[in-house]
């Protein structure tokens, strides 16, 4: 199998208390990895640890502010273990004009995207240096990083932000052996935006997808193998789009 290799290895992932963080410690830990699952939401945390347990997986936890660098330190510390794969997932939409959106939430976007983004990745590449193994970081942009959309400036400018960090940190960590890449996910359905897709505005953006259909969330597992797996091991600084042909789609 092409990801046997991933059998064995411990991998955190944030944002992992819903949505697409949920589903990828999901994938991971059905290949053999210890999955530990961090976020400010310690109740679905359980659940999800729980649910992972019960289905012969290995998972644990750790509450963890991504915005906050003290919260991130103490979290790697806390969970006193080495780290292989670090998913960088949190992440929030702040959507509004950007004529009226306040700063309070440009802020809390680009913090959340942007900086702890940079603040989970550090803390985590420290470590791997420390440790003197390596490792892989995939940071979860957006086709939003590479493309633009009405009402959310803030969320296209920080995953746009994202996907250069990942470069410059893949330019500058090579040479420890760490890994950087990010993952650009397109329209996928989650129980955060099933809503919007099944009213008319998200039924007439489902139409301007080349493929004319949302993305499956097991289409985005071999995409992230790839990356967090030896399959990938001469990937780094890359910038992967799954979005069924949308960023190609016509103007």
């Amino acid at each position: 199998m092409a990801w046997d290799d991933l059998n064995g290895k411990t991998a955190l992932i944030t944002g992992a208390s819903s949505g697409l963080g949920k589903h990828f410690a999901g994938v991971l830990a059905r290949c053999g990895v210890h999955v530990v699952l961090a976020a400010r939401n310690e109740a679905a945390l359980q659940n999800e640890c729980d649910a992972i347990l019960a289905s012969g997986g290995q998972a644990s936890f750790i509450a963890m502010d991504v915005t906050n660098p003290v919260s991130v330190g103490q979290a790697f510390e806390n969970a006193r273990m080495r780290f292989d794969i670090i998913v960088n997932n949190a992440g929030i939409s702040g959507a509004g004009s950007a004529l009226d959106i306040e700063e309070s939430t440009w802020d809390a976007v680009v913090d959340t995207n942007l900086k702890g983004v940079f603040c989970v990745a550090q803390a985590g590449a420290r470590k791997m240096r420390e440790d003197k193994h390596g490792g892989s970081i995939v940071n979860i942009a957006s086709i939003l990083g590479l493309r633009v959309a009405g009402q959310v400036a803030a969320y296209t400018a920080s995953k746009a932000a994202v996907v250069q960090l990942s470069q410059a940190l893949a330019l500058e960590w090579a040479r420890y052996g760490i890994r950087v890449n990010a993952l650009c996910p397109g329209y996928f359905e989650t129980e955060l935006n099933k809503e919007f897709f099944s009213s008319e505005a998200g039924q007439a953006l489902i139409k301007r997808i080349p493929q004319r259909r949302l993305g499956r969330l097991e289409e985005l597992d071999a995409p992230l193998l790839l990356l967090c797996s030896q399959a990938g091991s001469f990937i780094t600084g890359a910038t992967l789009a799954v979005d069924g042909g949308h960023l190609v789609s016509s103007l």
